[in-house]
């Protein structure tokens, strides 16, 4: 959205004042501060207390990827889910893992970066209604789900940074309600959910066999 806020400021009188928040502070929020703001006052967060409290993370060890499609087969078959959100790293994965899904006669919608603006609102819309209740997707739209329904997030995949973690498992939870984070994660993966507890000073456990009675 950087271009779009460009434009915005264009539009904007010189002397206004601004403020930016975000749970995490990438890259490219900072250069939007350099940018426009003058002298900015930053207020920061510990990482330690930035992880959501009323969400329970866990991981699932999956010896591998290709093993990854019949473990979500199995929880859905076994969890009472309101709804779900579930994150892979590319758009390629979403569509690949959206046909999968639907072949085994699961209901899900997906997003993605390639499909336009009106296609994706009116996939949320039917999120948000509950018309569906499984979302497939990226990073890209980790910030811009706001759904109370929600109740557990999967990563398909960990993400690539430490810091969109917190964007992606805040999506269940919302306004004080409880949500379960949950992570399959390969050999290849236990460097990144080290990596993620030691960013964000949190202990992640095994799945426990009672994740039923959490959601």
């Amino acid at each position: 959205f950087r271009d779009q806020i460009y434009d915005i400021f264009q539009l904007l009188p010189a002397k206004i004042q601004v403020g930016v928040f975000s749970a995490t502070m990438p890259p490219e929020a900072l250069e939007i501060t350099r940018k426009f703001m003058n002298k900015p006052v930053r207020i920061l967060v510990k990482r330690d207390e930035l992880t959501l409290e009323g969400i329970k993370q866990f991981y699932v060890n999956v010896d591998k990827e290709d093993w990854k499609l019949d473990t979500l087969c199995d929880l859905y078959e076994t969890l009472a889910i309101t709804q779900s959100v579930i994150f892979v790293n590319t758009r390629r994965k979403v569509d690949w893992l959206t046909d999968k899904m639907r072949s085994r006669d699961h209901t899900v919608s997906a997003t993605h970066g390639d499909m336009d603006q009106n296609t994706r609102d009116i996939i949320m819309r039917e999120f948000r209604s509950g018309s569906s209740r499984v979302l497939i997707t990226t990073d890209l739209l980790a910030r811009g789900i706001d759904v109370q329904q929600v109740s557990l997030v999967i990563n398909y995949d960990l993400p690539t940074q430490p810091e969109n973690y917190l964007h992606r498992i805040g999506r269940s939870g919302r306004f004080g309600r409880k949500g379960v984070a949950i992570n399959f994660v390969t050999r290849d993966d236990e460097r990144m959910l080290f990596d993620i507890q030691k960013f964000y000073n949190v202990l992640i456990e095994e799945l426990p066999a009672n994740v039923a009675d959490l959601l």
